[in-house]
């Protein structure tokens, strides 16, 4: 059966990315004083890996640029060369590019040639070699200058063992990267093992290969190539005359002729571009299952199909006498449903680390640009959320951490003023509370300076300028920072000080059914919370009856639920109706109106639901409280429109339809039109 090269292709990417992240962060937790022969080892190994997987699919461009970083670290492996903070960025800067490189087969993307100029020319001064002629005319990464300056003639013979193939090594990428050392050598396979047809086990390896080099190549250079295999062949290596050189031919066997021992010609162009594939169709897009929640969700469709069995039993020739039966069989099946609904969810579900691992680099290159000491401190990286979810909030913590280094996180020298430690702490936590993900992102820096963000809330008209400032609550204050174009920056860099940012943080989170809400004190530092669903494909939900339809409200946005007292209703400047709970007044959401369903009549004895998003709570105006239950979320927008202030759809068990209300849309479109200004710039 003919092998899916393309799907082979995929799997390196994944492969390479796995590679690049364990080179990342083994250099992002190395001090320089004291660096162990380990980290030194895993990091070599990683851009060995990259190497010979770029070199099987002929990613030459890939290859050859790891083989600058390899011969680097080949070199501080055995002693002749020390890492240093600089060379530690110029090896991170490397995965950059090899990043780069990837992503351009990936999605057919712009090679960042300047970053990998610079880098090429930066490894070519640690090496002490000059960059080749096609480096200087395109900046592109090109065959590394072998280190030896003395030429010699090579004759290689590779045997390998023929169980080599039990540990995953394939000969074939080992002669491509013995050919990467001499694009004119030639390679013969030996055939005079191979057995009778009848005696041919397709598991074994029957063929040896002899290759000769010329150039300027060092043996050790050779015999690394074969490293990873030195105790699974027998190899010679040694210098070969002019005069006693045979003829080969410039042959091996890809991945597929190996057992059918058809030897065709090795390719030393990388692919075209036919074979690149699409962002939708990358590695990205598919996520690695442990093997044990496969083999829960294998064996719940087995305990789903006796079920059926069952049922289909019990419908031949149904009789009053296997009513009961029948209803065993149907608790079962909900059972199983509910057992096999919860199993596919959590499929999806993937740790926190793959959001967190992208932040120590993050944190380090952004720090030193700022001439800025900081700590990253990382807790809950298992906590495990929605695949759909961790993609679409990386951004929004990103925003959150640069601008807690930026503007949260003081210069050593202020630190040292206020007496603080000149190194500052950025925390990130994640865990789950009840049925939802709650992430923190803190600072002990100089926290909120609420007088500031009065200022310049009031200068740059997101407040009016006849506004009292005792109106507002300190919270109400800090909350400013969400409203579109707010900044507080003296300056614009390419950081912060555009004025965008934080209202896109916010925008984002509450597209994804969550909230967020800050709590800083001046001088100590700031704390950003983030609740979020675990998951965008089933809402816990709060049933309740409007004008005779049924409604779903969120679960996560409900705070409390109670029958109106008519003595706590209270009317404010233009007409709100106020509800005063606990020593708050709490603006009253008449829902029927909202939604432009008629008139919604008096408050007495109807219920109020209280809910909250992004720091602002109302009570919404109800006629009955239904059941709470889990719902599928249906998209309104790609089966209809979008509607204001609803976020979705589901079908509930009688078949009826049922809306989704978008809570944080009906409050900002509520405070929006209160013209009361106790609620001016509260909205944004």
């Amino acid at each position: 059966m003919a092998l899916d090269m393309e799907q082979l292709r995929k799997m390196f990417y994944e492969e390479c990315r796995e590679n690049l992240e364990v080179l990342e962060d083994v250099l992002l937790n190395l001090d320089p004083s004291q660096i162990d022969e380990e980290s030194i080892n895993t990091i070599f190994r990683a851009a060995h890996s990259i190497k010979g997987g770029a070199a099987t699919f002929n990613l030459l461009d890939i290859s050859e640029f790891t083989h600058h970083v390899e011969a680097y670290l080949d070199l501080v492996r055995n002693g002749e060369r020390t890492l240093t903070a600089e060379t530690i960025d110029l090896l991170l800067k490397s995965g950059d590019c090899i990043t780069s490189m990837l992503e351009s087969y990936e999605s057919d993307s712009e090679v960042n040639k300047s970053l990998l100029a610079e880098v090429v020319e930066a490894l070519h001064q640690l090496l002490g070699v000059a960059p080749t002629e096609s480096e200087s005319n395109t900046t592109e990464p090109s065959q590394a200058e072998p280190i030896s300056d003395q030429p010699s003639d090579w004759s290689v013979s590779f045997i390998p063992h023929q169980e080599i193939f039990f540990s995953g090594n394939d000969p074939l990428r080992i002669l491509r990267e013995l050919k990467e050392l001499d694009l004119n050598s030639k390679i013969t396979a030996q055939l005079t093992k191979l057995p009778d047809i009848d005696d041919i086990e397709a598991e074994l390896c029957y063929i040896s290969w002899h290759a000769t080099l010329s150039g300027d190549i060092s043996e050790e250079a050779i015999r690394e190539i074969f490293e990873w295999v030195e105790d699974e062949c027998d190899l010679l290596v040694e210098q070969a005359s002019s005069d006693n050189q045979i003829d080969h031919i410039d042959e091996a066997v890809d991945a597929e002729s190996t057992t059918s021992q058809t030897l065709t010609t090795v390719d030393n162009h990388p692919p075209a571009k036919s074979n690149k594939v699409a962002k939708a169709e990358s590695s990205v897009s598919s996520i690695r299952v442990d093997i044990d929640k496969v083999d829960s969700l294998i064996n719940l469709v087995g305990e789903l199909v006796i079920t059926q069995s069952m049922l289909t039993e019990i419908g031949h020739d149904f009789t009053i006498d296997k009513l009961e039966k029948l209803k065993a069989g149907l608790d079962q099946l909900l059972q199983n449903s509910k057992d096999l609904q919860e199993n596919v969810l959590n499929i999806r579900m993937l740790p926190m680390s793959f959001a967190f691992s992208r932040f120590p680099r993050l944190v380090r290159d952004l720090s030193g640009r700022l001439e800025k000491q900081v700590d990253l401190q990382i807790q809950g990286e298992q906590t495990e959320l929605d695949k759909t979810v961790l993609e679409r909030i990386v951004d929004p913590l990103v925003h959150l951490v640069r601008n807690g280094i930026d503007h949260g996180i003081e210069s050593p020298a202020q630190r040292l003023e206020s007496g603080k430690p000149e190194m500052g702490v950025i925390e990130l936590n994640a865990y789950h509370q009840g049925g939802s993900i709650v992430i923190e992102i803190s600072d002990d820096g100089a926290g909120l300076n609420c007088d500031k963000l009065w200022n310049k809330a009031v200068e740059k008209g997101v407040l009016e300028s006849d506004v009292r400032r005792e109106e507002y609550s300190e919270k109400q204050i800090m909350n400013l920072i969400f409203a579109p174009g707010f900044s507080t920056a003296e300056e614009v860099s390419d950081i912060s000080g555009r004025g965008v940012g934080m209202d896109v943080v916010r925008r984002n989170i509450e597209e994804l059914g969550g909230h967020i809400e800050v709590d800083s004190k001046l001088g100590e530092g700031s704390r950003f919370t983030i609740s979020l669903p675990l998951t965008l494909a089933i809402l816990d939900g709060q049933l309740v009856k409007v004008a005779g339809e049924v409604y779903v409200i969120p679960l996560l946005t409900i705070v409390e639920s109670i029958q109106i007292d008519s003595n706590c209703i209270k009317i404010a400047s233009g007409g709100i109706e106020l509800y005063r709970l606990r020593d708050e007044n709490i603006p009253i959401l008449r829902l029927q109106e909202e939604l432009e369903m008629g008139r919604s009549g008096s408050l007495d004895g109807r219920i109020l639901c209280f809910v909250e998003a992004a720091g602002n709570r109302v009570g919404l105006l109800i006629d009955e409280l239904l059941d709470q239950q889990q719902v599928v979320i249906k998209s309104l927008e790609s089966n209809y429109s979008k509607v204001t202030g609803i976020s979705g759809a589901t079908i509930l068990g009688d078949g009826s339809v049922s809306l989704i209300l978008d809570i944080q849309g009906l409050i900002t479109g509520f405070l929006s039109r209160a013209p009361d200004s106790t609620h001016k710039g509260l909205a944004a």
